[in-house]
C-alpha cells in the first residue's frame, strides 16, 4: 500500500509557477522501484485527464499534449516524494490535482494504466 499527500496548490495570475508536491508514506521508492506516479487534475464538469507521469527510479517522464514544454516531472528518492513543476499557467491550468500510485513493476507508464492509489488533491487556479 501507499499513502499519498498532494501540496503545493493555491492561486496564481496567468504566466505564474507553482510546484506542486507527492509524498508517499508507507511505501519506500528506491532507485530501481519502477513504479509508476501519476498526476492527473479535474476541473469542475470535466473529465478527469492525466497529465504527466514518472517511471518513480528511472525517472522516466511524459507527459500531455496540453501541458508538454511547460510542466516538470521530477522526484527525490530521499524525500519519497515526486514534484509537478508548473510553468507558464494559463487559466485552462485550473483544477483539482491529484497523483496517483501504481505498485506493480514497469518500463513504462501506459497511458491507460489504472492507479490504485490516490491522494486528497490540491487545488490550482490561475487568474487572467
Amino acid at each position: 500500500q501507499v499513502h499519498l499527500v498532494e501540496s503545493g496548490g493555491g492561486s496564481v495570475q496567468t504566466g505564474g509557477s507553482l510546484r506542486l508536491s507527492c509524498t508517499a508514506s508507507e511505501y519506500t521508492y528506491t532507485a530501481s522501484s519502477n513504479r509508476c506516479v501519476g498526476w492527473f487534475r479535474q476541473a469542475p464538469g470535466k473529465e478527469r485527464e492525466r497529465v504527466a507521469a514518472i517511471l518513480v527510479g528511472p525517472g522516466t517522464t511524459l507527459y500531455s499534449d496540453s501541458v508538454k514544454g511547460r510542466f516538470t516531472l521530477s522526484q527525490d528518492i530521499a524525500k519519497n516524494t515526486m514534484y509537478l513543476q508548473m510553468n507558464a499557467l494559463k487559466p485552462e491550468d485550473t483544477a483539482m490535482y491529484y497523483c496517483a500510485a501504481e505498485l506493480q513493476w514497469r518500463v513504462y507508464c501506459p497511458s491507460n494504466l489504472e492507479y490504485n492509489y490516490w491522494g486528497q488533491g490540491t487545488q490550482v487556479t490561475v487568474s487572467s
